[in-house]
């Protein structure tokens, strides 16, 4: 039976245990989204994690709205991630960078401009801003012609991830944001060749995949999906048709591992009532899948035991226990997270202060 602690092969990654650190951001960048020597202790200090995804890392200006989260499209962000990716390395561990275009979750006056998505919808909220938080506006639907060039966005983004070290990239394609948004039919109304048919509205998806792949390879690509229920106002009439193509897609080109984030009714950071698709893309995708949503030690071990699951990606409990697979392994207790507000930054409480437990009960 496979345990939690077993390798796996991950693409190019021999990850030496099946407990994987979710993407999550975190905040601690510039403002203008440039790594900070403080992000090289956070990710050093998690570095027994089968494999880390990092967090959300923008692929462009147009697409990164979050206050100082970092990005991945000029030099000087390149320069500044190899020491966290050399840190990371040098204790022993793994890591790739998820890339992000938040599509109409951003606000104009972080970007520089009016949203973008797949149609022209808003949000229902608030945005967050450096100046507080704003209402989403509504956001000018891509032009076909534009999209070519979103296209190499990302491509560019996966070439500087390879060249500031990283071990491969996540395509953020979940969550709601803009590959979402042109994923599912409540955020789609487009009737061109990117909307309308479960085909049109994954063709994104499957472009910006193929186009990543053929640059660094499909053994350094990994792709995060949500497909139950609404992610940040994004939801499908028919998810089951539209998640099962998707990853009839993803397996053909056949990427390194899949990532599913699984909300379920009693979500503790997000709830749904729509049921799991993990059970139907496990039929259509036959590479490493990886589970994520709510999960502890014993959920974990049971859907690997039902070969649900390949491997599980744990977010806040590796946020509060940087040390989380010995944590899990030997049965000790849990650190919770610290208030939300430290979540997001800035500064060290609630991030790197987060003590190991041999720091908390240290042996004789």
């Amino acid at each position: 039976m496979t345990s939690l602690f077993d390798p796996i092969q991950i693409g190019t990654i021999d990850a030496p245990n099946r407990i994987l650190m979710a993407p999550l951001t975190r905040g601690r960048a510039t403002r203008d989204h440039v790594p900070t020597p403080i992000m090289v202790d956070y990710y050093r200090q998690r570095a027994g994690a089968g494999l880390i995804i990092s967090e959300a890392t923008g692929i462009s200006r147009q697409g990164l709205g979050w206050p100082y989260a970092p990005g991945l499209w000029s030099d000087e962000q390149v320069t500044a991630w190899q020491p966290v990716t050399q840190a990371v390395h040098e204790a022993g561990g793994r890591i790739i960078a998820q890339l992000w275009h938040m599509g109409r979750q951003v606000h104009s006056s972080v970007t520089g401009e009016q949203p973008v998505s797949s149609s022209a919808t808003a949000t229902a909220g608030d945005a967050h801003t450096y100046e507080g938080k704003a209402p989403f506006e509504t956001a000018r639907p891509l032009a076909i012609e534009e999209i070519p060039a979103l296209i190499e966005t990302y491509v560019r983004a996966a070439h500087n991830a390879i060249r500031a070290g990283f071990d491969g990239v996540q395509i953020h394609a979940a969550n709601g944001y803009l590959i979402d948004q042109f994923l599912r039919d409540n955020a789609n109304f487009r009737d061109d060749d990117y909307g309308g048919s479960v085909e049109n509205r994954v063709r994104l998806l499957r472009e910006v995949t193929q186009a990543v792949v053929d640059a660094i390879g499909a053994d350094k690509v990994s792709v995060r999906l949500s497909p139950n229920g609404d992610s940040q106002g994004v939801d499908d009439s028919d998810p089951a048709t539209l998640f099962a193509h998707a990853a009839d897609v993803l397996n053909a080109i056949g990427i390194a591992s899949l990532e599913l984030r699984e909300p379920g009714p009693n979500g503790t950071f997000g709830a749904t009532e729509v049921p799991r698709q993990s059970p139907l893309i496990r039929q259509h995708f036959k590479g490493p899948l990886i589970l994520n949503s709510d999960y502890d030690k014993a959920r974990a071990q049971a859907d690997l035991d039902s070969g649900l699951a390949d491997a599980i990606s744990f977010g806040r409990p590796f946020m509060a226990n940087p040390d989380l697979v010995e944590r899990l392994r030997d049965d000790a207790p849990l650190t919770p997270p610290q208030p939300m507000p430290t979540w997001y930054g800035p500064g060290e409480a609630g991030y790197t202060d987060y003590p190991t437990l041999e720091a908390v009960a240290p042996t004789a």
